[in-house]
C-alpha cells in the first residue's frame, strides 16, 4: 500500500505503546520516589517527574522544526 509515493509501514502493537508505556512508568516511579524517599529517592522524583515534561517539550520542538525522517 502506497500513499503519495511512500510506503505506509504498520507497527506492532508493542512499537506503538512502548514509548508510552516507559513513559508511564518513568513517571510512577518517579512519583513513588519523591512520596517515600529522602536524598537520593528525592532525585530519582525529580528525575521520573521531569521526564514526561521532557518527552513533550521535546516533541513540541519537533513538530515546530524538522520532521524526525528528515522530510521522506
Amino acid at each position: 500500500m502506497k500513499r503519495e509515493g511512500r510506503a505506509v509501514r504498520r507497527k506492532s502493537l508493542g512499537g506503538i505503546f512502548v514509548v508510552p508505556v516507559c513513559i508511564a512508568v518513568a513517571s510512577l516511579v518517579g512519583l513513588v520516589a519523591a512520596l517515600l524517599g529522602e536524598g537520593w529517592m528525592n532525585v530519582v522524583g525529580w528525575i521520573g517527574v521531569g521526564v514526561p515534561v521532557a518527552v513533550a517539550v521535546l516533541a513540541r520542538l519537533n513538530i515546530r522544526g524538522a520532521p524526525i525522517n528528515g522530510g521522506h
